[in-house]
């Protein structure tokens, strides 16, 4: 399995909803290649929350990647990313929007905030599970991501 060059896992932040997309994304992930501990929260404001480790996040790792759906309660994907992107403390980490949307005004919205990468969640299991598999192959071991 591969690993941060310090010989950590790789610390990946879910920000998903969906119990359902969480115990896929968990699957694919236990299932790949790459050394992880895969951190999830369940709406936007937990995600700023753990990104700037307030709260009860306060002694969590800072993520090499964020797995960001859009459509989230409290505080929308949008939203976080915008917020994520503005702050220059959080602006380097690698941000995947990971959601159902295939509105082309969505994926438009991202980008301009800055997103790394938009993908659309198939609907199949199997569909799921590559898709996972190929974020966590090109972001976890092909690019070389900036120090924390």
């Amino acid at each position: 399995m591969s690993e941060n060059p310090n010989g950590e896992p790789i610390e990946i932040l879910l920000a998903e909803d969906n119990p359902g997309d969480v115990k896929l994304t968990e699957k694919a992930l236990e299932k790949g290649n790459v050394l992880n501990n895969l951190h999830v929260v369940t709406d936007g404001v937990e995600a700023l929350q753990f990104l700037r480790r307030e709260n009860e996040y306060d002694d969590k790792p800072r993520p090499d990647l964020l797995l960001l759906d859009l459509n989230m309660p409290r505080k929308g994907g949008r939203e976080v990313l915008d917020d994520v992107k503005s702050d220059p403390e959080l602006r380097r980490i690698p941000v995947v929007v990971l959601t159902s949307s295939e509105a082309e005004e969505d994926i438009v919205a991202s980008y301009d905030l800055h997103a790394n990468a938009y993908l659309t969640k198939p609907v199949n299991f199997d569909g799921f599970i590559d898709t996972i598999n190929r974020i966590e192959d090109f972001w976890l071991t092909v690019v070389k991501r900036p120090p924390k």
